[in-house]
């Protein structure tokens, strides 16, 4: 089965989040899935938590190098179609990419945010837990 894995799972993986037992469990034996967008937000995530005291330096790009083992298939997405999850869910752009991704792969999703999960099963999308 193909997965659609929000930013903060591969995050909660690779900082070692009490998360990641359950992720691990969950994921294991399926296909991760992202949009194309997700290096570019892990990248943002980071370097987000460094300037806030939460990563020191050094832990970016071990975050990095961690997160670059994790098996994932990018996948283009919708934009439009995305855009327009966001202005009628009132979400963020980059939260409606994985809702989009799931909806084009016929996909559950994985994530931590609750928002994102209400949204999806308004959407009729299978949110894991």
């Amino acid at each position: 089965m193909v997965i659609v894995a929000d930013t903060n799972i591969f995050l909660a993986v690779a900082l070692g989040e009490p998360e990641r037992p359950r992720i691990v469990e969950i994921t294991h034996g399926h296909e991760l899935a992202a949009p194309h967008v997700l290096p570019f937000e892990i990248g943002n995530a980071i370097v987000a938590m460094k300037k806030k005291g939460i990563l020191e330096p050094d832990e970016v790009l071990t975050c990095w190098d961690t997160v670059q083992r994790i098996l994932v298939d990018l996948r283009p997405i919708d934009m439009r179609a995305a855009l327009d999850l966001a202005v009628r869910f009132g979400i963020y752009a980059y939260d409606a990419y994985f809702l989009e991704c799931a909806l084009n792969l016929r996909a559950p999703i994985l994530t931590l945010d609750k928002q994102m999960k209400r949204v999806a099963r308004e959407l009729s999308i299978t949110a894991l837990e």
